[in-house]
């Protein structure tokens, strides 16, 4: 990993191509050093000098926990339209996922899922997923882009503020490990700082418009739990029992994801009134009362390898940078840093790779200190913030309490919409793989107006309705097998 004082040839990884981009100039800071903040210095790569990520952590030097990320240890699905970003900026960072354990499974045909509306087929593939831990995910990426010679860690260092005025940010004052506080420059700031983002108060302090905030909160609190998978090194399906926000009791979630190491992660989650607890005896009954017992049976006899772990810090929030009036040049916001959502959706690693591509196409068309960069980043990033805004908030919001105003007459259309398209996809391969295409943000969500799609809506699911999970016998025999051990 690159410091001020190391560098790096990074001669084992291809630099980013772009064709048309200008000749490399300026520096860049990007405050902090995690997933957002990674992917943002290798779209960066190409076409600066000098890439300063600031963390106020210390990174590990393997797939280790971070202090600073404790939702890592819960389930983490990512969707191939996140894979494929990150793949197109991190080249290489697929294999290196499977070579260590990583799985990639196959949609619909990996996955045994329950909607609102009932079980989905488990039809020809058309998408996948990427599961694994979140630790393997961050520490790929992050080998591969702090090996690039532009790119620097500032570890254990603070950003205290912006420096520069309301028309043009020029770099970032900070405090370092030994209590030095000095000024880093910079063409371009990049905040990638998380769900502790300080944006709204450093701009606000040098006299830029507020950004315009909205917050949906189902009060959804999350506990996971490391298993020995019984299947041991054979595949399984990821297992996924969604909520029905729309039924008059909390909404409870139960996530079987088989991971590296012999291993399955479950995730449980529930929304006010019918929440998880850290209790490890409590495990199994919660996920037994889910909307479906299938993942509490599968783990009833499984061998537990943690504790259970807790994370509420859930609610979807968004700021609307992209709307200020008067945004500074030299500036940007990504990931969780303009928004977050409901982690059960899995949405924030993708959105963040997106918002990276998006940034890389900006700095490459034309240049690190061109005149309105800034604006033209920010509402590049908006796109895929809000798609994933539509597909998390705007099922959240139906919770009792969720958001400040219920929804309207336009949100309530488009969910009974939405259920009929879900409804139909159980039975329906056309709008299954429209549904699945919008879900792993591989295309707009314009693809579900399509003729083909409107017509199969109306026509309702061509096959009977599933009583029960569709898992194989072989699969149900792998689960109930006696194998505890490696």
């Amino acid at each position: 990993m690159n410091t001020p004082d190391a560098t790096s040839s990074g001669s084992s990884h291809r630099p980013d191509a772009t064709a048309s981009a200008p000749l490399l100039k300026g520096r860049a800071v990007i405050v902090g050093g995690g997933l957002a903040g990674m992917l943002s210095a290798a779209a960066l790569a190409g076409h600066c000098d000098e890439i300063t990520v600031i963390e106020q952590d210390t990174l590990p030097t393997g797939p280790q926990p971070r202090k600073f990320l404790p939702q890592a240890r819960h389930g983490h699905m990512l969707w191939c339209g996140g894979a494929e970003a990150m793949e197109r900026l991190v080249p290489g960072a697929m294999e290196d996922w499977l070579a260590r354990g990583a799985h990639r499974i196959p949609l619909t045909s990996g996955m045994v899922g329950l909607s609102a509306q009932g079980w989905f087929r488990r039809w020809r593939d058309s998408h996948y997923l990427i599961s694994c831990g979140r630790d393997l995910l961050d520490w790929v990426v992050r080998e591969r882009v702090t090996a690039r010679p532009s790119v620097r860690v500032l570890q254990q260092t603070r950003v205290l503020s912006l420096t520069g005025g309301p028309g043009r940010i020029t770099g970032v004052l900070v405090r370092t490990e030994d209590g030095v506080e000095r000024v880093v420059e910079a063409d371009l700031v990049v905040d990638a700082g998380g769900r502790g983002s300080r944006a709204q108060q450093w701009l606000t302090e040098l006299g830029v418009p507020l950004a315009k905030e909205e917050v949906v909160d189902a009060g959804t609190v999350y506990a996971s739990r490391l298993f020995r998978s019984p299947a041991g090194n054979e595949p399984f399906p990821v297992i996924s029992l969604q909520a029905d926000v729309h039924a008059p009791v909390p909404g409870r979630t139960a996530t079987l994801l088989p991971i590296e190491d012999r291993q399955w992660l479950i995730t449980l989650s529930g929304t006010r009134g019918g929440r998880p607890t850290g209790d490890n005896e409590a495990f199994v009954p919660f996920a037994l009362g889910a909307r479906h017992p299938v993942v509490g049976e599968l783990i009833a006899e499984a061998e537990p390898l943690s504790g259970v772990s807790t994370y509420a810090n859930t609610a979807n929030r968004r700021r609307y940078f992209e709307g200020v009036s008067h945004w500074p040049e030299g500036f940007v916001a990504v990931g969780d840093a303009v928004a977050v959502s409901n982690p059960v959706y899995g949405h924030g690693m993708s959105v963040a790779a997106q918002s990276a591509l998006a940034l890389r196409k900006e700095v490459a068309a034309r240049g690190l200190t061109a005149r309105g960069l800034a604006r033209r980043i920010q509402r590049a990033v908006a796109r895929p913030v809000g798609m994933a805004w539509i597909l998390s908030a705007g099922q959240d919001a139906f919770y009792p309490g969720a958001a400040a105003h219920r929804p309207g007459p336009a949100d309530r259309a488009l969910s009974r919409y939405v259920g009929r398209l879900t409804h139909t996809a159980t039975g329906n391969y056309t709008v299954a793989t429209a549904l699945t295409e919008v879900m792993t943000l591989s295309g707009p969500a314009t693809g579900l107006l399509h003729p083909r799609v409107l017509l199969a809506a109306l026509a309702g699911p061509g096959k009977p309705r599933l009583t029960a999970p569709p898992l194989t016998e072989r699969e149900l025999a792998l689960a109930q097998s006696p194998q505890k051990t490696p």
